[in-house]
């Protein structure tokens, strides 16, 4: 029997950073389990890995206003890499409810602090993007410092760096059981059994289940999201930002020598589908030459283009912290989408609230497990 300070289950990019951000506070007897082979597996591997503050909501821009600095010092810091690239979100309003509610957000990104954000005029974005069809495009929103990040080498670095000072991985470990004796939690896994007094669930879409073994009913859905990586393609610049059509929510970027296109389909219905559905290409592609005209001479490789999982709460946010019926055991779950940028900050509040019952970063409150049952739930409308 092995006996840790702390368990992570997951080896995500959120339990990574976990991990990283514990043994960074002297915590050394971290243990991370991974049921695959491989970290990077479930939903890290497969993000967009965009980056950005322009939230509406305190403590999502809070969470943003630490996590991207971190990824812009993150080689520093952890002298790994993870390829930040600061080429910025640019949001597109097409009506005046969308201008009023980006100028909305941009009184409190400033107010919280965000210095590099500003709202773009309709005149503007067509002189910057000629390409873009943008006869509706009254004005939008752009924040520098917004931009994307590598995912597998953001997790690969947290966790190398925290094995290198004192945390442990175990991988090809899956959980099949966690008792509760005394104050300690024994889990079992297909590896070998550890005892410890903290459990930290970072097991992503799959963070129900792990919550129900310990009589938890946690609500985090798998949602399928599929993207849609473009053949090399020259006729709109690589220099440019995200760039997020807010009429439909079609969004793209530059990756390599293509682009990346995303959209979020609203027929999508909840579950493990992470299988890429070849009839998604036709709908994007539509929303694509809508928007850029250009993007009719797109080539796209069916076979390139995948699915990976969200997995969200009913108000898009994340739930941190403590669970208030099980003591010890924490949750790192339901990101909705936000889980690689906002992985740095989910590791400092984790490892505070493990370590000392108390984070600066945030409200700890906002985002705990009690807020569903006591009607607090925050609606974060800047959801891609």
């Amino acid at each position: 029997m092995h006996t840790a300070d702390v368990v992570l289950i997951g080896g995500g990019i959120v339990g990574s950073s976990i991990a990283c951000h514990l043994v960074a506070a002297g915590c050394k007897n971290v243990l991370v389990v991974e049921r695959e082979n491989s970290q990077g597996k479930g939903s890290t591997g497969k993000s967009m890995g965009g980056v950005r503050a322009q939230f509406s909501t305190p403590v999502n821009i809070q969470m943003s206003l630490y996590s991207i600095p971190f990824y812009a010092t993150f080689e520093e810091r952890l002298g790994y890499p993870c390829d930040y690239r600061p080429q910025g979100y640019l949001f597109c309003a097409t009506n005046e409810r969308q201008l009023a509610y980006l100028s909305a957000n941009f009184e409190k990104q400033v107010a919280m602090g965000l210095k590099n954000v500003r709202l773009v005029s309709g005149d503007e974005i067509r002189r910057l993007f000629p390409q873009l069809r943008a006869d509706d495009i009254l004005g939008g929103s752009f924040c520098s410092t917004d931009g994307f990040v590598d995912p597998y080498s953001a997790m690969i670095g947290f966790m190398t760096w925290a094995s290198d000072h004192g945390a442990t991985l175990w991988k090809n470990a899956t959980v099949t059981e966690i008792s509760r004796r005394k104050g300690t939690f024994e889990v079992a896994t297909t590896r070998d059994t550890v005892s410890t007094p903290t459990i930290v669930n970072c097991a992503g879409p799959w963070a129900a289940a792990i919550a129900r073994m310990v009589d938890i009913d946690l609500p985090v859905q798998p949602l399928r999201r599929m993207l849609v990586p473009t053949e090399p393609f020259d006729q709109f610049p690589h220099t440019a930002p995200m760039i997020v059509d807010m009429s439909n929510g079609f969004h793209f970027r530059p990756e390599s020598r293509g682009f990346l296109l995303a959209w979020n389909d609203p027929e999508e219905t909840p579950g493990y589908k992470t299988d890429f559905e070849p009839s998604f290409i036709e709908k994007i592609l539509t929303h694509a030459a809508n928007r850029v005209p250009v993007f009719e001479n797109l080539a796209v490789n069916p076979k390139r283009a995948w699915a990976g999982l969200y997995e969200m709460t009913p108000d898009h946010h994340p739930i941190l912290g403590e669970s208030p019926d099980v003591p010890g055991f924490f949750f790192a779950n339901g990101f909705s989408g936000h889980g690689v940028m906002h992985a740095p900050a989910t590791g400092k509040i984790l490892s505070d609230l493990i370590l000392t019952r108390k984070t600066s970063l945030i409200d700890a409150t906002l985002l705990n497990f009690q807020r569903f049952a006591e009607g607090r739930m925050i609606h974060e409308t800047a959801v891609l």
